[in-house]
């Protein structure tokens, strides 16, 4: 009896020291918000699908409040750009490109990262992600972009798809 109630007060103990299995996907967070903003992000054929050069993409995105969201490529050979800034109310949305355009494959092949960035306060003015970046230098720039927004609430996400 002892050895069970010693059991049960050690897995309440330590049931609140250690992660839930579900918050160590939570990779990319930047800020310090601990509920996630954005709990859906991906290319619409899904996650690490396949397009050929020319083909149309759009992501889907979900997100808990309203706010402001930059989508950040960063291409095989590290060449990094926008595909848009918007702003979007709660919920799910099919980003495709700004009106009277779309977002089309283009070279080089292999791997293509892209990031939701979103800030509760409107995007910094002057900031673009414009350059070739390594990873380290991509995050360092989604880290100064946050911090010149202000913004209090913050959350980032990231997605990936091939090109071939």
């Amino acid at each position: 009896m002892r050895v069970k109630l010693l059991l049960a007060l050690l897995a309440i103990l330590f049931s609140g020291c250690f992660p839930a299995r579900s918050s160590l996907t939570v990779g990319l967070r930047f800020g310090i918000e601990l509920n996630p903003v954005i709990t859906r992000f991906e290319p619409d054929r899904g996650q690490a699908a396949s397009y050929r050069v020319g083909d149309s993409v759009s992501f889907i995105i979900t997100l808990t409040r309203p706010g402001y969201v930059v989508l950040v490529g960063i291409d095989p050979d590290g060449v990094t750009y926008e595909f848009d800034r918007i702003y979007l109310n709660p919920g799910t949305h099919r980003l495709s490109g700004p009106p009277g355009f779309r977002y089309e494959v283009r070279p080089p092949l292999g791997l293509q990262r892209v990031r939701a960035i979103y800030t509760d306060t409107p995007h910094p003015s002057g900031f673009v992600f414009r350059g070739r970046y390594s990873l380290e230098l991509w995050d360092q720039q989604v880290s100064i972009y946050i911090q010149r927004s202000g913004s209090r609430v913050q959350d980032v996400a990231e997605t990936y798809f091939y090109i071939h």
